[in-house]
């Protein structure tokens, strides 16, 4: 009875060993047994002669500079090109059909209209009191030339007793009561401007009341200040709104605004004007120019805003929808290499080895500018430089090689 189950576990095991272990000869994949004699194709070998002991064989390719667009990319979002918020400035009941958020306003439209009660008496009363103002002005300046006529009269007595007195044909009476009426006459007449004053000053109150309650009036219709979608509804029908109470939001999405932060690492390659295009977390794409660089940087993040402006007339886009922008800048050489060129330094900084015109080993740090499914583009190298493509973690710097030139690709 116990024999069966130690058969079954002796060829379970028998069956575990071969598929485990020797799977791949029974599949025939030749990758393993073919494993160790390509490593040791890949392995530098040393040369021959006197110098077999310092003279290392590397592969390498010959590099030639191209100039490349170093685009700017950034990750950031769409913002309207204006946004409002249409605030009341007065008291007052709404009287007006509410319209609803979504709709498209022209500039002008009338989105609120406020009672205006007794707005409208309160003009009537005050451009009464300008025309009673004004009315009052003409009898002013006859007072003030009748006053002026009655000074120069007095004036003319005043002389005249004076010149009597002084031959003694007249008494010195009535020299004082002449002079008595010229400071009387004198006094008139400055009487007689200020009511003249007065009245111009009554004008002026009663302009400044008429232009008041006209701004009130103006001030109980609210409209589009302009072209834009309503961001939501207006003020409902006899709905009572304050000073600052919302009418409605309106914005403006045509153009619209592309919105990102560049590093100050990346922020002199972005010149003003530059090209853009920017793709939508949805698929799409939009093409722009720059037209808004910050001069100030944030506290927070140590970046600066940059603007796009790009049109938008179906209004496809929308408000704060995620965008990745990417921004033309000036052209930049650079060597496309594998990436497995690349290697460390002991200081560990990142770079290539190259072979100098004496056949030595040296280290270049270089800039990795984009990654790409053909290789890597790298900048700080020389426009032709020989890079050690295989072999560069077994040599040092002054270490002498013998290089095996091959294409790129192969």
């Amino acid at each position: 009875m116990r024999l069966f189950p130690i058969l079954a576990a002796i060829l379970v095991t028998g069956l575990i060993y071969v598929f485990v272990f020797e799977r791949d000869r029974l599949t025939g994949d030749p990758s393993d047994s073919e494993q160790p004699q390509a490593a040791q194709d890949n392995v530098p070998t040393v040369g021959d002669g006197d110098d077999s002991a310092t003279v290392i064989g590397v592969i390498a390719v010959r590099s030639t500079a191209r100039t490349i667009d170093s685009a700017v990319i950034l990750r950031g979002q769409t913002e309207a090109y204006r946004e409002v918020d249409l605030r009341a400035e007065t008291s007052g009941q709404v009287i007006s059909e509410p319209l609803r958020k979504g709709n498209f306003v022209d500039e002008g439209q009338v989105l609120c209209k406020l009672d205006p009660g007794t707005r409208e008496a309160a003009l009537t009363e005050a451009k009464s009191r300008l025309t009673a103002a004004r009315a009052s002005v003409p009898e002013a300046r006859a007072r003030v030339e009748e006053a002026r006529s009655r000074l120069e009269e007095a004036q003319i007595n005043e002389n005249a007793a004076a010149r009597l007195s002084e031959d003694g044909f007249a008494s010195q009476t009535r020299l004082a009561s002449t002079r008595a009426t010229l400071r009387s006459a004198e006094a008139a007449v400055e009487t007689a401007r200020s009511g003249l004053e007065g009245a111009n000053a009554q004008i002026e109150a009663a302009q400044a009341a008429v232009a008041s309650a006209q701004k009130e009036i103006e001030r109980l219709t609210m409209t589009a200040p302009f072209a834009g979608l309503l961001e939501s509804d207006t003020a409902e029908l006899g709905s009572l709104l304050q000073p600052g109470a919302l009418c409605a939001t309106v914005i403006q999405l045509d153009p619209v605004i592309l919105v990102g932060f560049v590093p100050e690492t990346e922020v002199d390659r972005i010149k003003l004007g530059a090209p853009a295009q920017a793709e939508l977390a949805s698929g799409g794409t939009v093409s722009g120019k720059v037209t808004f660089l910050s001069r100030q940087a944030d506290q927070a993040t140590r970046t600066f805003r940059v603007e796009i402006r790009a049109a938008n007339p179906d209004l496809s886009l929308r408000d704060g929808q995620t965008v990745e922008i990417v921004i033309s800048a000036d052209g930049t050489p650079a060597h496309l290499l594998p990436q497995s060129a690349l290697t460390l330094n002991d200081e560990g900084t990142l770079g290539v080895r190259l072979v100098t015109k004496d056949n030595e080993a040296a280290f270049t740090a270089v800039n990795l500018m984009r990654d790409t499914t053909s290789g890597v583009w790298l900048t700080g190298l020389p426009d032709q430089a020989d890079v050690i493509v295989i072999g560069q973690e077994y040599v040092n710097d002054g270490v002498k090689v013998n290089p095996s030139f091959r294409e790129l690709g192969q």
